[in-house]
């Protein structure tokens, strides 16, 4: 594990998001409190790229994403959509963009081949949910809420319906969507949306523990393990054994494998090379 620590943005220029990266574990905060950290074109761009970045760095092993103030997430930003009417096509070219922009960091985040952790430490709304649900696991405070408002101002949650229908049961997914109502952080954890709740007052030190666990493993382990979870889910049954039986079996012969059968056998700490 790596003890530097490295900081792409400063009070000054007030990027988007900032990132860390300590142990292994690679931080993305969004920073814009006073517009809600909503998905404008900007903050999604900054985004994809600080994922890119830590997808290509090698120390990175699991990668956080959290946000400063109250709101972790509002969803897309409604002001700049509502600019985009005055546009000639009522601006039908920019929502097509920024629909398509935010499916492709939704997909980004389930095809990184390290784990994505959502740390939610306020409310979660329309694409900030679908954001939540995007990420491998989700952490939140007990006072973190979920929603998928959409239909109350008559523009439905379809996009980020993609993400929650993949996480939770068919009727709680309906339920959010056709009420719009907010969920706690609780009922989440009971729908399946996110997988522990965290005192505020201990949130800092359970995340990093949480996510030096993982990143413990071995990366090559770990990545393929993620990529063969989201590729047999979409799978019939049959084919899902198949397949998953031929990734255990390479999986068998890379040298992380036999590092870790053979120190699990003679009791020791394994001394991952990471292939």
């Amino acid at each position: 594990m790596t003890e530097e620590a490295t900081e792409v943005s400063t009070e000054q220029t007030k990027a988007p998001v900032a990132t860390l990266l300590h142990e292994g574990v690679f931080r993305i905060v969004m920073q814009r409190p006073e517009r809600m950290n909503s998905l404008s074109h900007e903050m999604m761009e900054a985004l994809s790229q600080a994922l890119d970045q830590a997808a290509h760095d090698s120390n990175v092993r699991v990668i956080l994403i959290g946000a400063e103030g109250k709101v972790f997430c509002a969803g897309h930003d409604l002001k700049e959509l509502t600019a985009a009417r005055a546009q000639e096509d009522k601006g039908a070219t920019f929502y097509q963009e920024t629909f398509d922009k935010c499916a492709a960091l939704m997909q980004k985040i389930v095809e990184l081949p390290k784990p994505v952790i959502a740390v939610v430490t306020g409310v979660a709304t329309a694409a900030g949910c679908q954001l939540v649900a995007s990420c491998d696991l989700a952490l939140a405070t007990d006072t973190a809420t979920f929603c998928t408002p959409g239909v109350n101002i008559g523009l439905f949650c379809s996009t980020p319906m993609v993400a929650l229908s993949r996480n939770v049961s068919r009727k709680q997914a309906m339920e959010m969507l056709l009420t719009g109502e907010s969920v706690d952080a609780s009922t989440a954890k009971e729908f399946g949306l996110i997988n522990r709740i965290i005192p505020s007052d201990y949130l800092e030190v359970v995340v990093q523990k949480y996510a030096e666990t993982i990143a413990a493993k071995s990366a090559h382990t770990v990545e393929i393990g993620k990529k063969a979870f989201y590729h047999q889910l979409e799978m019939p049954l049959g084919e899902a054994y198949q397949y998953a039986s031929e990734v255990m079996t390479q999986n068998m012969l890379a040298g992380d494998a036999e590092e870790g059968i053979n120190a699990f056998l003679q009791k020791r700490k394994p001394e991952w090379r990471d292939s």
